[in-house]
């Protein structure tokens, strides 16, 4: 099976680090990095320590206005989606990159599959609640980080193919302690004890 996942924004791509290791044993991935975030410290850097593949395609979008980076987004995702035919596309969390993408996908008439799907803040008023709701809205296999999502995603009629996976950001966070804990001073620059070996099993 062919998946596209399209990143953009630093917590796509700490999401997108597990996810796409466990992909790769089974299937053919893709990766789109729409450019969202785009200086070394927001993208590259996590590329590098996380150990993600370089994605096949950088878009290069960068900053603007909301709509004119997703207008920006949804034309050149649109070129990639056609290009390659994937199976399934790929969508985490809420940002412009996640909506662009759904949009882009649906349109095309792919299968889209949202990571992190039903989470709410019940502020309209939030750009991020607009994307992750229409992202919802528009997918077809819907993957909720807890029950709360799942019962978010009910109230709105959706119920069909939903599933409550996990939260991909605690995997994360457990595969990186060793590396967080030989990379970072902060738990002896500020003095503390005990916490991080209580709570995660680490030895800092």
């Amino acid at each position: 099976m062919k998946v596209i996942s399209i990143v953009g924004a630093r917590p796509q791509f700490i999401k997108c680090a597990p996810l796409s290791k466990e992909l790769r044993k089974k299937h053919e991935e893709i990766i789109i990095h729409t450019g969202q975030h785009y200086n070394k410290e927001m993208s590259a850097l996590f590329f590098d320590e996380l150990k993600i593949p370089e994605p096949d395609y950088n878009l290069g979008i960068g900053s603007g206005s909301h709509g004119l980076q997703t207008g920006k987004m949804i034309i050149e995702i649109e070129k990639v989606l056609v290009s390659e035919d994937p199976d399934i596309v790929l969508v985490y969390g809420d940002t412009n990159s996640t909506f662009a993408g759904a949009i882009a996908a649906s349109k095309l008439k792919k299968t889209i599959a949202h990571v992190e799907a039903g989470l709410r803040s019940f502020d309209k008023g939030m750009p991020e609640e607009v994307n992750r709701v229409v992202t919802d809205h528009l997918s077809q296999l819907l993957l909720c980080p807890s029950q709360n999502a799942i019962d978010n995603l009910a109230n709105e009629g959706i119920k069909d193919n939903v599933h409550n996976v996990g939260d991909l950001m605690v995997e994360a966070l457990t595969n990186n302690l060793k590396l967080a804990s030989e990379k970072s001073d902060i738990i002896n620059s500020l003095n503390l004890k005990g916490g991080c070996q209580k709570l995660w099993g680490c030895k800092a």
